[in-house]
């Protein structure tokens, strides 16, 4: 059996990503009814509503689920105990030290995985004690490495460090790139922005209607100097452009950004001045499916690819 079916108890090795305003209880609860493992992302949830989305995401689905834990979130204890009253059993972990909360999580007998963007974290991670590690490339969307090391190079140098469970992230969204992915070295794959453009993704319709309007060249990596993420072009985007032209100061930058700026753009459908995260391979979804339908199709897919090179 995977090793990433046998970690968490699942059917396949697909993990939704928690991502922050897409990623409510609906999406967590789909992707895991339909065999993958869906995540609650907490790094846009105050505690009491995070605690709301994990008891309707245990009344959505008898299966596993998980929920992401940005270590950067301002309320992080609050959240940590949150998670531990809900009795949650899988926890991800990204944007921070592993070692800051791995053995706590642990010794309350839960399964942690943290996300990272090297070989030297990923080392790191395992040595922390955590389950498995999420490698993510350079082509995803939301934060992102200031390395800028592809998935395709960073899957195999991840697995080159490490002895416990590799899931891939960054630009995966086929059964095909699934493949590539598990052929480099991963056990699973963790899926983002596809899952965005999902009927039950809690982001805005305009938001999802600009995902599947994305076309090559539309993303770009930018806002280094407060943490990397990737971008759809807009007016904001331009904004940053022309604010990096004048040398700023990294308060310049964050002035710019303000609050909320993320909410405004994929919760609230702003798509002028909003923020709006994707990654590159947004440019080859186009239509918002259910989730189930896009497991099914990954693995459909995943497995005739599969049969394609063993036929080679």
């Amino acid at each position: 059996m995977n090793r990433i079916c046998r970690l968490f108890n699942i059917e396949y090795p697909i993990i939704q990503a928690g991502m922050i305003w897409n990623s409510g209880w609906k999406l967590a609860s789909a992707v895991s009814n339909a065999g993958g493992l869906g995540i609650i992302g907490a790094g846009s949830m105050y505690p009491e509503v995070l605690r709301e989305h994990i008891r309707k995401c245990k009344s959505a689905t008898p299966k596993p689920f998980g929920v992401n834990v940005p270590m950067l979130y301002p309320e992080i204890e609050k959240i940590m105990d949150v998670i531990v009253e809900e009795g949650v059993k899988i926890v991800f972990t990204s944007a921070g030290n592993p070692t800051t909360w791995t053995s706590f999580l642990k010794d309350k007998g839960m399964t942690v995985v943290h996300v990272v963007s090297s070989s030297k974290f990923a080392l790191k991670a395992e040595q922390a004690g955590v389950d498995a590690i999420v490698a993510e490339g350079f082509e995803a969307g939301g934060h992102n490495g200031r390395e800028e090391t592809t998935t395709f190079a960073l899957i195999p140098m991840v697995r080159e460090k490490i002895q416990i469970p590799l899931i891939a992230a960054g630009g995966i969204a086929t059964g095909r790139g699934m493949l590539a992915a598990m052929v480099l070295g991963a056990d699973g794959v963790q899926v983002g922005s596809r899952f965005a453009a999902s009927v039950e993704s809690s982001a805005h319709e305009s938001f999802k209607q600009k995902i599947v309007e994305v076309k090559e060249g539309d993303t770009h990596l930018t806002l280094k100097e407060l943490a990397p993420v990737r971008l759809i072009r807009n007016k904001f985007f331009e904004d940053v452009v022309a604010l990096y032209s004048t040398a700023p100061k990294v308060e310049d930058i964050r002035q710019l950004l303000g609050r909320a700026r993320a909410k405004r753009g994929m919760f609230e459908g702003d798509m002028e001045e909003g923020e709006l995260e994707i990654g590159q391979i947004a440019g080859l979804i186009h239509e918002v499916l259910p989730a189930a339908q896009i497991v099914e199709n990954m693995m459909s897919e995943f497995r005739s690819a599969k049969n394609e090179l063993i036929n080679l």
